[in-house]
């Protein structure tokens, strides 16, 4: 009998900056219930899905900053979205900003949990491939200032038993990397969910630009196929306080096809019915890691950071 999940990638439209938490959580709480309508039994946010994406701008000061980040999770402005989760029977995954006291001090990640349909936290993870820069730039139309605003996540790659299958996270950036999937093919992973804040533009090569959506689609699709697992990339899209965000959220199967796609840049919900057992018929043949893969010629990967020509 197959393990079929019926998930929702949840898009949202631009938040704008004097949006508040409860006005974003009703936002939610909609896409939630259109995925409960659709028969979702789980529903996937995007990237930093409460507030806008502020690290395009310098602030001054830490309280500035720390409006953005929630100190507690469910805490009393989400605690609504994990209730009417609870209530629908419906798990999700979303990305905020979070806050926490590790190690006797105070500490920022961007962070991502995935929801089980009894509204329990169940997995969470810290992004960990942080692009941008830590330093004000003058000179760009808007900052990207993730280095200077959290640090290095420090949970790895988690994948957990859940929704009868085996889930992972990842969260925006880490998706070019084909080191994140490989961490979580390694574990098993049916199912990577993650969500990305991507702006059209790139202000230190905007060559780029008009590849924005292919190079997005691409890196999902090439994981999928390459680890034999479902992918679920979601949006936030729109022009957000100015800055141009790319849409095309995807559900893509383990053959690296997508099989659902967001077509506007505002709140969209998009769902499929995802056959995990899918994953199978690659993890068990071309890509049947006890059989071919040679970790014995890989270490390089891990020993060196950053390129060195030889030749």
């Amino acid at each position: 009998m197959s393990r079929i999940v019926t998930v929702g990638a949840a898009q949202l439209g631009p938040i704008a900056r004097s949006e508040t938490r409860p006005q974003v959580v009703s936002r939610l709480v909609a896409l939630l219930e259109q995925g409960k309508s659709h028969g979702c039994d789980l529903v996937v946010f995007p990237e930093l899905a409460l507030t806008t994406f502020f690290p395009r701008w310098f602030f001054e000061t830490q309280d500035e900053v720390d409006q953005f980040f929630e100190r507690e999770m469910p805490g009393p402005e989400t605690a609504p979205l994990f209730d009417r989760a609870r209530e629908l029977g419906v798990g999700f995954y979303i990305g905020y900003a979070e806050a926490v006291i590790e190690e006797g001090r105070e500490r920022r990640f961007n962070t991502s949990i995935i929801v089980d349909k009894d509204g329990k936290i169940v997995s969470k993870y810290r992004k960990i491939h942080l692009p941008g820069h830590a330093e004000h730039e003058p000179w760009r139309a808007f900052q990207h200032l993730e280095k200077r605003y959290f640090e290095t996540g420090n949970l790895g790659w988690p994948v957990v038993r859940a929704f009868d299958g085996l889930m992972g996270m990842c969260i925006c950036n880490d998706r070019r990397w084909p080191e994140t999937y490989r961490v979580m093919g390694l574990q098993g992973v049916e199912m990577v969910m993650l969500g990305y804040n991507t702006p059209v533009h790139n202000p230190p090569a905007p060559e780029h630009d008009r590849l924005g959506d292919f190079h997005n689609h691409l890196v999902m699709q090439s994981a999928a196929y390459q680890n034999g697992t479902w992918v679920v990339g979601v949006a936030k899209a729109g022009k957000e306080e100015g800055c141009d965000l790319i849409g095309g959220s995807v559900i893509i199967a383990p053959t690296g096809e997508i099989v659902a796609r967001c077509v506007t840049t505002g709140d969209e919900l998009v769902f499929a019915r995802c056959d995990l057992d899918l994953c199978a018929s690659f993890k068990n043949t071309i890509f049947n890691f006890a059989m071919h893969r040679e970790p014995q010629h890989y270490k390089m990967i891990v020993e060196r950071k950053g390129a060195v020509i030889s030749a």
